[in-house]
């Protein structure tokens, strides 16, 4: 089982180069509040230069129609994450997917998660560290089947991701906080460290 990998909340060019040469299948961009965020603009000159291969994500929470269409319109990605509900108001272009998040509260909208095909399974606050409920998500991922997609958020590092991966087995894993040296500021050596963790993870599941 390849599991897919996305490092959010990259900030600088090395962030970006480091992410991609570890391996990541997608580089998440932070719209939204944070110590992450950056503009449309930035984050289009920071992808320049990055191949099409690589999912260029969109992370938002609850952004207007003007946000949402100036994000669009500047940086154009090819994922947008934001709270699921959010969609029902935002015009997405056939050429950007959806990224769902749906966070491990007592709340947690259960029908509209099962109408989901690709979801982001998410602690209840973003970039600080905390959990999801790793048990929560494997019977998730259960019941979703093989046909459907559960990527993994909160508190990964690369110390707990390959527990992770043997407990939830899910579609994919994202990282923001636990690659960084101090708040906001990616770690190159966390960011391989993260990868091989990962791929490790891969390796093991494989022989069982």
């Amino acid at each position: 089982m390849r599991v897919f990998v996305k490092i959010c909340g990259l900030s600088t060019p090395r962030a970006v180069d480091e992410a991609i040469r570890a391996g990541a299948d997608a580089i998440g961009f932070v719209f939204a509040e944070s110590p992450r965020r950056v503009t449309p603009k930035q984050a289009a000159r920071l992808c320049r230069t990055v191949s099409p291969a690589i999912i260029r994500v969109a992370v938002m929470r609850h952004p207007t129609r003007d946000e949402w269409q100036r994000v669009v319109d500047e940086f154009a990605p090819d994922w947008l994450q934001t709270e699921a509900g959010d969609f029902a108001g935002l015009d997405l272009p056939e050429s950007i997917s959806r990224l769902p998040v749906f966070r491990d509260t007592p709340e947690l909208d259960m029908t509209a998660l099962n109408r989901e095909e690709r979801l982001l399974f998410e602690a209840p606050l973003s970039g600080q560290g905390l959990q999801a409920d790793w048990q929560r998500a494997a019977t998730l991922v259960a019941a979703m089947g093989t046909g459907r997609q559960l990527v993994l958020a909160g508190g990964l590092t690369p110390e707990n991701v390959g527990a992770a991966i043997a407990t939830v087995r899910p579609w994919g894993v994202d990282v923001s906080s636990g690659v960084e040296s101090r708040r906001g500021v990616k770690d190159p050596e966390r960011i391989a460290a993260f990868m091989t963790a990962v791929r490790e993870a891969e390796s093991d599941n494989v022989k069982r």
